[in-house]
């Protein structure tokens, strides 16, 4: 391993380059551009095909069709770039396709905003790729090399997500496994079905009534199962590198916590600076950093909300007339488990707007007072 200062996209491109692609189609989008980009430059060097295609939909039909063919497979987007994706999204991952994809996160418009927020990734919760949702620069690197991993062992598309500017552009430093590193912890990529022309296979074919429900059911349990896949490489990377994973959750003082933030993505890193600063004034209030948004992980979030007095849940994404996903996602798990608490919906940070350790302390102390529903902070 080598420290090296850099951006976080150029850590992201040389850690995807380093896990041995061999196939990179990708289209330029603020503020994911310098990934492909840095990719671009480096294709020679590590003997990977980089496709340049007309748009974002091309890239994640370009990198299907690679992936059908048995090829390890890798793109990123941000954004609009994302919601172009669409359509292609549910292919991949229909046809059981191990894409690993970064999507840098940013505001969906209008208006025009090219600034963070989680509004795109969230949007495609429900096309069936798992979403993974990183901190800070070095966890995104580190979950990158074992997202391949994860991907090819369990045949399921997979988002790793950092946020724009923040993390793309920041310069620090950050440590990047070496080629040789990342390709002793990853098994070669050995399809269980590829489009061989001496061994001619069928991806993609028609499915009538009689099947489609049944298949989409299957694909649906095999999705739900992904869960200790993640937390075996998780495990895995943590051992081989020495440098500790969050496979599904981070916890910070949940043990005796009354009141909780959960919370995903960078978000966590300045709440964690409120839950120290409040529990010196003597409340207890813990921190639940949700890394594994898709699946969800109902039974998890609900044994770790159990027993406490309320819940913030703060997040940078809203659904118009509704509260934000994630905090949906925390109703229904505590629904599902008969747990009964009062849920803060705090929409934050939409477009880059900054949110203040302020305003988290806030949102805490208004949940304590007995506000419940949502909150726009």
């Amino acid at each position: 391993m080598a420290i090296q200062i850099t951006s976080g996209s150029k850590a992201i491109a040389h850690t995807a380059a380093n896990c041995g692609i061999d196939v990179v189609a990708a289209y330029p989008i603020t503020p994911s551009t310098v990934i492909p980009e840095e990719l671009s430059r480096i294709r020679l060097q590590h003997g990977f095909e980089f496709i340049a295609v007309e748009s974002e939909l091309s890239a994640m039909s370009a990198v299907i069709g690679a992936s059908a063919a048995g090829a390890r497979a890798f793109t990123a987007t941000s954004s609009q770039g994302l919601l172009l994706m669409t359509e292609a999204l549910y292919n991949a991952s229909g046809l059981r396709l191990p894409v690993v994809m970064v999507v840098a996160n940013r505001a969906i418009g209008g208006p025009l905003n090219i600034w963070n927020d989680w509004s795109d990734s969230i949007s495609q919760r429900d096309c069936g790729w798992v979403q993974l949702y990183c901190k800070n620069k070095q966890e995104a690197v580190d979950t990158l090399v074992y997202a391949f991993r994860i991907a090819e062992e369990t045949s399921t598309p997979i988002m790793v997500c950092f946020e724009g500017f923040y993390l793309t552009h920041e310069v620090s430093p950050v440590d990047v496994p070496s080629k040789e590193e990342a390709l002793s912890f990853l098994p070669a990529f050995k399809p269980k079905h590829a489009l061989d022309v001496s061994k001619p296979e069928l991806f993609g074919a028609f499915a009538g009534p009689a099947v489609f429900q049944d298949y989409k059911q299957g694909q649906n349990s095999d999705f739900l199962g992904v869960f200790p896949a993640i937390e075996k490489a998780s495990a895995d990377f943590e051992k081989k590198f020495g440098r500790t994973q969050f496979a599904l959750s981070e916890q910070l003082f949940m043990d005796d916590a009354e009141w909780v933030v959960l919370t995903m993505s960078s978000l966590a890193e300045t709440t964690e600076v409120v839950v120290e600063k409040m529990r010196r004034q003597g409340v207890k209030v813990g921190l639940l950093r949700l890394k594994c948004f898709r699946p969800f992980p109902k039974k998890l979030v609900a044994k770790a909300l159990a027993g406490k007095k309320g819940v913030v849940v703060l997040e940078k994404d809203a659904a118009q007339s509704s509260e934000g996903a994630l905090a949906h996602d925390v109703k229904e798990a505590l629904f599902e488990e008969k747990a009964c608490l009062p849920v803060l919906s705090c929409v934050c940070g939409l477009g880059g707007k900054d949110v203040p350790t302020t305003a988290i302390e806030s949102a805490v102390r208004k949940l304590i007072q007995g506000e419940s529903g949502a909150l726009w902070v």
